[in-house]
């Protein structure tokens, strides 16, 4: 594969400082909204988020956004987890948006608090069962023999749990995303980008143009 030769340039359109809300979360939830009304064939709230370990070392992965509003971003997953675990040394993250299609990627830096109990019971009772068992048989990122062993426990939770009510894995639960900065990024002719970063400050939300 000849990889330098693979490029396309970005036309669908630009961004300017008029077009954008003082508000980067009203901002957010346009470009969400759209996202999700332009049916991109994937899923328009996965998220890449960002952690890092206790030597420095960062690592990604796909979450899915499961609620936004003033406060913040939430999402769900495995406290025991390797990010669980790197969220309780460092509570610093980076979520990433990228919806290509549209030629546009979103960057939310902050910090992390946990949901309450409360919430992370509603949520979780408002998965599909399948959903509910498989994070009962999944103790995520450890290491396993085989798939078999996971097919094997969720057949078998599947049917123990068929008539009752799946409990909560007492390490599986939802942080909130406290935003510090959100930076929105449409593609341009000649990779000549449009990039505009919001800064929370002491008296609210600046906003500045980045060079591309």
């Amino acid at each position: 594969m000849d990889l330098e030769k693979i490029r396309r340039d970005y036309a669908l359109g630009s961004l300017q400082r008029a077009q954008l809300s003082d508000s980067p979360h009203r901002q957010f939830e346009l470009w969400l909204q759209q996202a999700i009304e332009a049916d991109l064939n994937a899923d328009p709230t996965a998220m890449t988020l960002a952690t890092v370990n206790q030597q420095g070392v960062p690592s990604q992965r796909v979450v899915l956004l499961k609620g936004h509003d003033e406060d913040g971003l939430r999402f769900f997953t495995s406290k025991g987890s390797r990010k669980g675990q790197e969220l309780a040394l460092n509570r610093k993250v980076s979520a990433h948006f990228s919806w290509l299609p549209l030629e546009r990627q979103v960057e939310v830096k902050g910090e992390v608090s946990p949901l309450t109990e409360q919430q992370n019971d509603a949520y979780f009772k408002s998965r599909p069962k399948a959903s509910q068992v498989g994070a009962l048989v999944s103790h995520q990122s450890q290491p396993i023999d085989s798939r078999k062993q996971l097919d094997e426990e969720f057949t078998r939770l599947m049917e123990h749990y068929a008539d009752t009510e799946v409990p909560r894995p007492e390490q599986w639960g939802g942080y909130l995303i406290r935003p510090t900065e959100f930076e929105f990024w449409q593609g341009g002719r000649n990779r000549l980008h449009d990039r505009f970063v919001y800064t929370l400050a002491e008296n609210g939300w600046q906003v500045q143009r980045l060079q591309p």
